[in-house]
């Protein structure tokens, strides 16, 4: 994989040999992470960000991947499904399973001309790495290699199982991935117990956000039906937004939850389309669609709140299909032995104390949660993600290997997750 600096004219196919990225002096790359391990993250970011996995295609990041942890004593299996590439790596036997989570596919990129550089062919800029990926997420998935690599290589012997699982599609349907690799290896005896997500989760600064869990994701689409005419004569027609909007006024300014749910927004309903009409100005449209979405707290059950909305509907006359999609249930990790150890790690490697909570939007987690797994997702920061020009900071790049590495020890090692140096830096007058 080559790699382009800023400035130059070589494209992604005649980018020639250059070497890795330049080592940029920051402070944290130089106490979380030696010389070699910031050259070889930055190197392996590279080489992902350096093929065009827009979703579902993975486009070779999972075959560099395979071989590189073969390469470190990993059994490898590949789970395909329809066009959607899987990966299962994993390293040791029984339990406790830890299980580092990413996708290895990126959302497209847009116009790419309206880019500093191509999406495509990471560049170094002022201390930043750019390119489609970077932060969503083939950061974390490089980082969560050399993390694996060099703990079986320090603990070769290591209790319980370590593994790695990488799908190609997260960003897209998120039909044939997780959704199926999860039952699949439950189906064949395998228990996660701790799953480790490396979703951008940093809102400002690296570490500064860990979610503990995720709302559920309920869509859904109300074609409602009216009767055309002209606007002149509106007792010859029935219009469908006017008899839609009361029903959705109702339904976005409702209250849903009766009381706050530990660590969970309140669960949310939007209208994200709404669409109707001819486009002339004197006819009443026959049938208007809108689309919507409700994000919400364990206090409910997809089924509970399609009653919910469906009642409300019928109740002003709201005529018409009702189409449902559901993208996964809300999950709530509790405090335990994963928690602990990435606040523990987060303490003694960055000296932060992070917010722990449930927002944003959906991730894979949500699939492996269901099966009992403490569930964490901690990466970094996510104010680029899906954006032209899509970035991470060097620093951040750097670190992440270390972040990932302690916490695997903390928890497949029993290190104790409260060390002495774990202080809430926020109670230091100092």
């Amino acid at each position: 994989m080559a790699w382009c600096r800023s400035g130059s004219p070589t494209t992604a196919t005649n980018c020639g040999s250059a070497p890795p990225l330049d080592t940029v002096a920051e402070s944290r790359s130089e106490t979380s992470a030696d010389a070699e391990v910031a050259t070889d993250v930055r190197t392996l970011t590279g080489q992902l960000i350096g093929r065009d996995s827009i979703t579902p295609n993975d486009a070779g990041c999972q075959q560099l991947i395979a071989e590189r942890l073969a390469n470190a004593g990993f059994a490898i299996a590949r789970m395909p499904f329809g066009a959607v590439e899987n990966l299962w790596a994993r390293h040791g036997q029984g339990g406790p399973v830890l299980c580092l989570l990413g996708h290895t596919d990126v959302v497209p990129p847009g116009p790419r001309g309206h880019w500093s550089s191509d999406p495509f062919v990471p560049e170094v800029r002022s201390g930043w790495l750019y390119g489609r990926g970077a932060a969503d997420m083939k950061a974390s998935v490089a980082a969560f290699v050399i993390a694996l690599e060099r703990f079986v290589a320090m603990y070769p012997g290591h209790p319980g199982t370590v593994a790695l699982l990488l799908t190609s599609d997260e960003e897209g349907d998120a039909i044939d991935g997780v959704r199926r690799v999860a039952p699949a290896l439950h189906a064949a005896g395998i228990g996660i117990d701790f799953c480790l997500v490396g979703e951008p989760s940093s809102d400002r600064t690296l570490g500064d956000v860990v979610r503990i869990g995720r709302r559920g994701s309920l869509t859904g689409e109300a074609i409602v039906a009216g009767v055309q005419g002209h606007v002149a004569y509106p007792d010859r027609a029935d219009n469908p937004i006017h008899r839609a909007l009361p029903a959705f006024a109702e339904l976005s300014a409702r209250t849903w939850d009766d009381s706050p749910y530990p660590d969970f927004p309140p669960t949310s309903f939007q209208i994200a389309n709404f669409t109707a009409g001819t486009g002339a100005s004197n006819v009443i449209p026959g049938e208007a669609r809108i689309q919507f979405n409700l994000r919400y707290s364990p206090h409910w059950t997809a089924a509970a709140l399609r009653a919910e909305v469906e009642a409300t509907l019928d109740r002003h006359g709201v005529r018409g299909e009702l189409r449902w999609h559901e993208s996964g249930a809300p999950f709530h990790t509790v405090e335990g032995r994963l928690r602990q150890a990435v606040r523990a790690t987060l303490a003694e490697r960055l000296g932060i104390v992070p917010d722990e909570n449930t927002g944003g939007g959906t991730s894979d987690g949500r699939f492996i949660a269901p099966f009992g797994a403490e569930v964490v997702e901690l990466g970094p920061v996510n104010a680029s993600i899906h954006r032209v020009d899509e970035r991470i900071a060097l620093a951040d790049l750097d670190a992440l290997p270390g972040l990932y590495l302690g916490i695997i020890e903390r928890v497949m090692l029993g290190i104790d997750p409260t060390p002495s140096d774990a202080i809430d830096p926020r109670s230091n007058p100092n």
